[in-house]
């Protein structure tokens, strides 16, 4: 079992809290050119690939680029937070056992869970505000209103702290042996029923596909940023992308924060 923190009282925790997340992104500014390959590389080559490389052979219509931008800012969000909350986890609860240290600073256990979901959601927040030059760099221009600003920025806020939510579940839940296997089995899905590549409402001809992408938390990302970036095409009223999206943020961090405890005492 972890040895227990010391009590401290709580300005005390919010300054510990504070110096654990400076600690970890000051690691991450060091390893930054690191941090920038693992996180931009694959939406890099499906920017490219979907919409510039098939759209300049004429194998996509016009204007899909700008379509699927936001599905892929979506995903980035998602996917990035996911990466660096699950894998970390289960090798400090794992191989290292690292987070032992963590729990001997003089903060709750609840809070080392809050560290480890912020960092994991600064980092998706980055890597996703990097996407937008990238688009521009590759596609020449990227579909952009500041007047979708209001829906734009508490939708990708929500998105990273859903990919963080899913890392906490994955990284308290899973075995070391077994999360690579079990994150390709959540990835693929995630991929390909998110929305990313094709606004929801446009399978409503295919109705058990619509179902079960509507399944899928991050068809909420990627159809509220469409609502905020191009809402010239049809997508999910933002209300309801809200909606589905603070619920599963709910579900998801009770879920991962009753696994943190219980390997925290383990």
């Amino acid at each position: 079992m972890s040895a227990a923190a010391p009590a401290v009282d709580a300005p005390g925790q919010g300054r510990v809290f504070l110096a654990v997340l400076r600690r970890d992104v000051y690691v991450t500014w060091g390893e930054f050119p690191v941090f920038l390959a693992q996180v931009i590389l694959q939406p890099f080559f499906l920017l490219f690939v979907f919409g510039k490389v098939l759209g300049s052979l004429g194998y996509t219509r016009a204007g899909y680029a700008n379509l699927l931008f936001p599905g892929l800012l979506a995903l980035t969000s998602v996917i990035t937070s996911m990466q660096t909350l699950a894998f970390p986890l289960v090798i400090e609860f794992g191989w290292t056992k690292e987070i032992e240290d963590r729990l001997l600073a003089p903060m709750s256990t609840g809070l080392v869970a809050a560290e480890k979901v912020l960092f994991a959601a600064l980092r998706s927040l980055i890597a996703t505000t990097i996407m937008i030059p990238i688009g521009i760099l590759v596609l020449g221009s990227v579909p952009w209103r500041w007047s979708g600003l209001p829906v734009f920025l508490p939708i990708v806020l929500l998105g990273s702290l859903l990919g963080a939510g899913l890392g906490l579940v994955l990284g308290t839940l899973v075995r070391p042996n077994r999360i690579n296997i079990v994150f390709s089995l959540v990835f693929t899905p995630l991929l390909f029923t998110g929305c990313s590549q094709y606004p929801w409402p446009s399978l409503a001809r295919l109705r058990w596909f619509q179902v079960i992408t509507a399944g899928n938390p991050m068809t909420y990302v990627s159809e509220g940023l469409r609502a905020a970036m191009i809402p010239s095409v049809p997508h999910i009223t933002p209300w309801i992308c809200f909606t589905a999206l603070l619920g599963s943020l709910v579900v998801l961090m009770a879920i991962g924060t009753r696994g943190f405890y219980r390997r925290a005492i383990d």
